[in-house]
């Protein structure tokens, strides 16, 4: 299972090196030309469009670092591993595209309060703005189509941010037609839009990062997906308390699954075991906490100041001395209707039914019991040790 998640980390992160490293190289020369262009053709939309390609630039270099640093191993510090700095990523991020989308807003307004000081628009900003939209409509479909594959929250919220760029582009593309149809105001216009987009698709980036490093739960169909392959593990009754926790682009599971209340721990953390085993086929889940109830203990508790085993131990002990027996097995069961105490007599090859049956009746088992402040108290003799039963007999108090 760990290998797994290894070999599909690696991936992720080559996935992220390579259309990071194509996002750069594109968005740098992009950035360039739109800027000497919208400078030279008198375009504020074009110019914007290069801030917010600049902006870009940061943007993945900000995802290549995160990409890195997430790809760690657990260590002392980070003991469930690095995933949230992919989280912290988008967070960064989003701000970024704010305050870009916020200083693109500023500047439109200054520009269309001087609407006598907009000077003509050159037709070379044109072809820039077209070129930039086909461009960065291949970029996101690229991008998009390899984040989902490795299914990578902080590479799709970088192939969106390079369709905000497409879409950002495509207003530009329009308010620079209209700037050459004689409405200068349109070039601004189209600028405080695209600063628009920006601001709006970091507040959204930013605000789904946020609610992550919230500890924000995953969505109540996968959460379905989680409850039905516990419920599916044999041994498993219920399963209450289910929780979970965003972890980048996995998430961390704890859950009770109720069992029944007088099997054995070993056979308790067997399934535990097997539950959590079955949780974590499913890719999203990083990790998995199982807890083993022998009871619904949301709804029921078992009563306070129950003597602890030790106690109850030396009571059943000290009765049984005064018959010269002792017990080979004590099983104490703490429910919500109150203490259960089994008791297994030592294998005694002489004894037969009818003196198990005597024995029973002398020992003074609701004595014990009111000592114990227990519900039911059970007597039961082992087999020998060649394996043939010497008494099937059991006497229990109630």
């Amino acid at each position: 299972m760990q290998s797994s998640l290894n070999a599909e980390s690696a991936e992720k992160q080559a996935v992220a090196r390579k259309t990071t490293f194509a996002s750069v190289v594109l968005n740098l020369l992009l950035m360039t030309l739109q800027i000497a262009i919208g400078l030279f053709a008198n375009s504020q939309a074009l110019v914007a469009d290069g801030v917010h390609s600049l902006a870009d630039l940061v943007s993945d270099f900000i995802v290549l670092v995160a990409n890195r640093a997430s790809a760690e191993k657990p260590d002392a510090d980070h003991n469930y591993g690095h995933h949230r700095y992919e989280t912290v990523a988008s967070l960064f991020l989003g701000a970024l595209l704010v305050l870009v989308g916020v200083g693109m807003l500023w500047r439109a307004g200054m520009r269309l309060a001087d609407l006598g000081g907009i000077p003509a628009v050159h037709t070379s900003a044109l072809v820039v703005a077209v070129l930039v939209l086909v461009s960065k409509e291949a970029l996101f479909r690229y991008m998009l189509r390899e984040a989902q594959r490795v299914r990578s929250a902080m590479l799709i919220a970088n192939a969106w941010h390079a369709r905000s760029d497409a879409a950002s582009s495509l207003v530009v593309a329009l308010g620079i037609i209209g700037s050459l149809a004689g409405v200068r105001l349109l070039d601004p216009i189209a600028a405080a839009i695209v600063g628009f987009l920006v601001a709006r698709m970091g507040w959204v980036f930013g605000w789904n990062a946020l609610q992550d490093l919230s500890d924000r739960a995953l969505d109540e169909a996968a959460t379905a997906d989680i409850r039905t392959l516990l419920l599916a593990t044999p041994g498993v009754r219920d399963v209450h308390e289910l929780r979970t926790r965003k972890m980048g682009d996995f998430a961390l599971v704890d859950a009770h699954i109720l069992v029944d209340s007088l099997i054995s721990v070993s056979e308790g953390h067997y399934i535990a075991e097997s539950a959590r085993a079955r949780v974590l086929t499913d890719k999203r889940v990083l990790d998995a906490l199982i807890h083993v109830d022998p009871e619904n203990d949301a709804v029921a508790h078992p009563p306070a100041r129950l003597p602890t085993r030790s106690a109850v131990i030396a009571l059943v002990d000290a009765e049984l001395a005064k018959y010269g027996l002792r017990s080979a097995a004590l099983n104490v069961h703490y429910l919500s209707t109150g203490l259960d105490v089994d008791i297994t007599l030592a294998a005694d090859p002489l004894a037969d039914r009818e003196h198990d049956a005597n024995l029973a009746g002398r020992i003074d088992l609701d004595g014990l019991r009111a000592r114990l402040g227990a519900r039911k108290i059970s007597l039961q003799r082992l087999v020998d040790p060649a394996g043939v039963r010497v008494s099937g007999h059991a006497t229990r108090a109630d």
